[in-house]
């Protein structure tokens, strides 16, 4: 992860000696001086692959190392600005939002895939009209349809989309068949209500919104009876909160109409079938079974914000929550997970936002459906929570819903019934934001030191080459036996370049006394590297924390240069794409890393013979340039840490080795 400190290790550890054996010209006495040079010419070439498939494998078993070492797994607001609108849409033409809206509904008997025959009676009073809502709170502006009494949109009002000033969406994907929270009676195959739904609004104390949405159903027998319901949706907003409830319910009931004084307007409302005038029931529903079945609720398509595919830096990530554990899941392509236990939560997480679900009843699901599935354009995940099918006349079940950061200071909120106000508590919906693994506690430590140089100086580019350099002045102690080692290995060399020589072609005498030439020497081959692999946790943990901390997305480190230490960086935007890399964007970054390795390494070199030039060759300018390509696009915060450690590096070495000429002279 941390070339610099890959380097150096290398020095310390002999593996200049172990490539050299690897990528010397061989030489045959029985030859001619010019066969000689074919085969040496054939030999470098052929080493030079092995060299080139070995750089492969380092950087193969760094990622592996990643994954074991972390498994797959702020401001106050008003709350002055509380609006509730609705926006009719009378036009009947296409929609943004995909699907051309009916201009009548259909009362005619639709098949279910359990068999049973559902109906979606029509009256004089019934909404015949798609239209939207928004509801507005100071931290979300969220749009409903009333078709299906789904959401259309769902933007994030503190937080704005990567080098554009527009809020984040966290709805992607949606469609007429799959929008966000849509509800589908029966299980996951069933298809999604998708009729029109009568709307009431409210907004409450302390500016709690709320907004429901309600829909006469009726379940047709062949005899041609049909059994009336009612399915009501409604959503509900905390001012201040990234979290809202979702009630859903379906009910032996029916619509009756009423004068709504505050709109004016008449309104569908429920009402009990037992309680004063309503629409005549042929049969009351006593259960609710579609296909073993009562409802399926179904999150976004896909969750925002919207990413490119190509991005190997952001990522969808499952994680259900069961019993006080937290497990992921890691679906790719057409992957389809089914989680049968009763859970506490489920959530799809990105690196930056998440979006969790909390029903209020685990036993109350019969499974969870996670779903990955390959669109046409980009790979989707989301959630289908199937709820059990009951005998009694009435559902009603409660979903608490986060969409907003995936970050430890919000999401740890829910673990403290004081701290949220649904009196929530010990949710552990934070696991979500923790990256989990053996390191956790020292990225603990490294945020805490990041808040602190923070608070010193308000610029997260500064706290980060300032945390770096706290680090690399606690461990100088270490870095310092390193380079006492460094300098023995440099005065044994021409002792084991005479050994190795005076031995050739007898491995077992070359060892032998290698180990006798360490013994009298009192150097031990691992001195040098041992330190450096006590601080790998530490390269590893920054290396995590950098490349998700939430607070560095949309921080600016220098303007016009690094506005976001989040992205990559760019000084030039190309008005075409490079062949082959099809980069648009000239970067700086990327190029002072390089520069900043190569010049490292070349300081750390320690005298090598001339069989041993190709590898230290590939060591000093090979690797770099293969880490600049494969760094190329990554965040900004990311390189700027990378730099700081070679460049701190680079000062240590450079005042210890003039150190130590003063004490040789």
């Amino acid at each position: 992860m941390c070339m610099g400190s890959f380097s150096y290790c290398k020095e310390s550890c002999t593996l200049s000696s172990f490539c050299s054996r690897w990528l010397r010209p061989s030489t045959n006495k029985g030859r001619t001086p010019i066969a000689n040079r074919r085969a040496g010419v054939f030999v470098m070439k052929k080493n030079m692959f092995i060299a080139v498939v070995l750089s492969v494998l380092v950087l193969v078993g760094a990622s592996f190392l990643q994954e074991l070492l972390y498994p797959s797994a702020s401001s106050s607001h008003s709350a002055a600005e509380h609006t509730l609108s609705a926006v009719p849409e009378e036009t009947r033409t296409q929609s943004a939002h995909g699907g051309a809206a009916d201009t009548q509904e259909t009362t005619q008997p639709a098949a279910h895939p359990s068999g049973q025959v559902l109906v979606f009676p029509e009256s004089e009073t019934e909404e015949r009209v798609e239209r939207t809502y928004v509801v507005r709170t100071p931290l979300v502006q969220v749009t409903f349809t009333n078709r299906g009494g789904d959401i259309l949109s769902y933007q994030l009002r503190e937080h704005y989309a990567a080098q554009r000033r527009e809020y984040v969406e966290m709805v992607e994907q949606a469609r007429p068949d799959h929008r966000a929270f849509s509800l589908a009676l029966g299980d996951e195959y069933a298809p999604n209500v998708n009729a029109l739904f009568q709307v009431k609004q409210e907004i409450g104390a302390r500016g709690v919104h709320s907004i429901g949405f309600y829909r006469s159903v009726a379940t047709q027998h062949a005899d041609g009876t049909r059994t009336p319901f009612v399915l009501a949706k409604r959503y509900v907003f905390y001012p201040d909160n990234y979290m809202f409830e979702l009630h859903v319910s379906l009910s032996a009931d029916v619509l009756e109409e009423r004068e709504d004084s505050r709109q004016g307007a008449k309104v569908r409302a429920v009402a009990e079938t037992n309680a004063g005038p309503a629409t005549t029931v042929l049969a009351r529903a006593n259960g609710f079974d579609f296909g073993t079945a009562s409802y399926t609720l179904r999150t976004p398509p896909e969750i925002g914000p919207e990413r490119n595919a190509a991005d190997k830096y952001e990522f969808r990530t499952f994680m259900v929550g069961a019993g006080g554990k937290a497990k992921t899941y890691a679906l790719k392509g057409d992957g389809r997970e089914q989680v049968d236990t009763p859970v506490s939560w489920a959530s799809v997480s990105g690196k930056y936002f998440a979006l969790i679900v909390l029903p209020n009843d685990a036993d109350s699901l019969k499974r969870l459906v996670l779903s990955a599935p390959q669109a046409e354009t980009a790979v989707q995940h989301h959630i289908a929570f199937v709820r059990r099918a009951v005998a009694q006349p009435a559902v009603a079940d409660v979903y608490r819903v986060y969409i907003g950061p995936c970050a430890e200071q919000y999401l740890s909120a829910y673990n403290v019934a004081s701290r949220n106000p649904y009196g929530l508590e010990r949710t552990y919906i934070d696991a979500v934001a923790v990256s989990g693994g053996i390191l956790y506690p020292l990225e603990v430590l490294l945020k805490w030191l990041l808040r602190l140089f923070y608070t010193l100086i308000p610029n997260w580019g500064v706290a980060i080459i300032l945390v770096t350099i706290a680090i690399k002045v606690l461990f100088f102690p270490l870095t310092k036996r390193s380079f006492i080692a460094m300098q023995k290995m440099q005065e044994l060399q021409p002792h084991m370049q005479r050994i190795q020589e005076r031995y050739k072609g007898n491995t077992q005498k070359i060892h032998e006394e290698m180990a006798k030439l360490y013994r009298e020497a009192q150097y031990n081959p691992l001195s040098g590297c041992l330190p450096t692999l006590v601080q790998m946790p530490i390269i590893f943990a920054m290396y995590r924390l950098f490349n998700n901390y939430f607070e560095f997305r949309g921080a600016m480190f220098i303007p016009y240069w690094i506005p976001d230490l989040s992205l990559a960086d760019s000084v030039w935007t190309l008005p075409f794409a490079l062949p082959v890399t099809q980069w648009t964007q000239m970067r700086m970054l990327p190029v002072l890393y390089v520069v900043s390795q190569i010049m490292f390494s070349k300081l750390t070199q320690v005298p090598h013979t001339e069989q041993q030039k190709t590898s230290m060759t590939i060591m000093t300018y090979v690797m770099p340039l293969f880490f600049f390509f494969f760094f190329y696009d990554a965040p900004s915060g990311l390189l700027v840490y990378w730099t700081a450690m070679n460049g701190v590096t680079l000062v240590q070495q450079l005042v210890m080795k003039r150190t130590a000429n003063k004490n040789k002279t």
